[in-house]
């Protein structure tokens, strides 16, 4: 897959949107109707939960950003990225590495998440 970097673009501006009637807007065009979001942390299906979930992370860390922390690295229908949550511009965090899969219609469908850094 030549532009996963181009899906990892739309993940991210997903989990940094903050209003949710945005978020849920952005949700459907990105995720398909049945997507599965799994990480150490929370495990999820289907675009409300998802939705949620994001809004718990922003709850939990308010004002800081997803950035992706360098080029996904994709074939087929799958990719892999690593991200970082941080202030803008500033040190990150959190570090994490997603596995992400697209249906036929170019939406994630699932997201196997693993968190490298977290806070202590």
């Amino acid at each position: 897959m030549s532009d996963f970097d181009g899906v990892v673009g739309q993940y991210l501006a997903v989990w940094n949107t903050t209003d949710e009637a945005a978020r849920r807007r952005a949700i459907a065009e990105v995720f398909a109707e049945d997507v599965r979001y799994v990480d150490p942390l929370a495990a999820v299906e289907g675009r409300d939960a998802l939705s949620a979930l994001i809004g718990v992370v922003h709850q939990q860390f308010p004002g800081l950003v997803f950035s992706a922390a360098g080029p996904a690295d994709a074939h087929h229908d799958q990719g892999r990225f690593t991200w970082h949550l941080g202030p803008a511009g500033g040190e990150p965090v959190v570090i994490g590495f997603d596995v992400a899969s697209i249906d036929g219609d170019g939406r994630i469908r699932e997201v196997l998440g693993f968190l490298d850094k977290v806070p202590g």
